[in-house]
């Protein structure tokens, strides 16, 4: 007997009904790519950022052991005492504040391309860093002569400490910089790739930001 005209063929398809694909593999289609997530800051600034956060810390100690031995004294400084440069000391601040402007600039001159401008700045910032540490070692001497030393008295081995280890970390950021600047002479770094620039700039900023702190509370306190 022969098949009705209008009857279905196996292979086709019905009308109307939803066609589902064929899945190959099972499980869900593939998630979309993920877009990585773009960095703030470079690695070595946020090292440069946790080790000033340490110094930061280890400078607020030895500031409130100052504190509490000079608010307990009922003379400071002791009698016999030398006392100490307030105005050779003041200029000298003013010149390592001109440092960090100078510092600042070389940023914006390593961004703008212009190598020329920032090697004078790179080596105005290594001169008056270099000025500040003659000053300060010369005062240094000077006092040492009058009297004033790390065992003479309490004064003393709190004044060096301090002044010390900030003097230690200007000669650190000195030597640092003097680096930075060679590297510039050779082209190391540019708009794009500036990173040991930045962090020099960093640490710079931050030890002439400690100075008038050190030098309000010990020279004029």
């Amino acid at each position: 007997m022969a098949k009705s005209s209008t009857a279905r063929r196996l292979d086709e398809p019905l009308v109307g009904v939803e066609q589902k694909q064929p899945v190959f593999g099972g499980g869900e289609p593939p998630a979309p790519p993920v877009r990585p997530n773009t960095p703030v800051g470079s690695n070595a600034a946020l090292a440069v950022a946790m080790f000033l956060g340490a110094e930061a810390m280890f400078f607020a100690g030895l500031i409130g052991a100052y504190i509490v031995f000079r608010v307990a004294a009922p003379i400071w400084p002791p009698p016999f005492q030398p006392r100490l440069p307030i105005g050779v000391t003041g200029v000298n601040t003013l010149i390592l504040l001109a440092s960090a402007v100078t510092m600042r600039w070389s940023l914006r001159a390593v961004r703008a391309n212009d190598r020329k401008q920032l090697i004078r700045l790179l080596a105005t910032t290594a001169a008056l860093g270099g000025i500040f540490l003659a000053i300060q070692g010369f005062e240094w001497i000077r006092l040492i002569h009058f009297g004033l030393t790390v065992s003479s008295s309490v004064y003393g081995g709190l004044f060096y400490t301090l002044i010390g280890f900030h003097g230690l970390h200007v000669l650190g950021a000195l030597i640092w910089l003097l680096t930075v600047f060679v590297l510039t002479q050779q082209g190391r770094f540019s708009k794009e790739r500036h990173v040991g620039l930045q962090t020099c700039c960093m640490y710079w900023t931050f030890v002439v930001g400690l100075w008038p702190v050190l030098y309000g509370l010990i020279y004029l306190y």
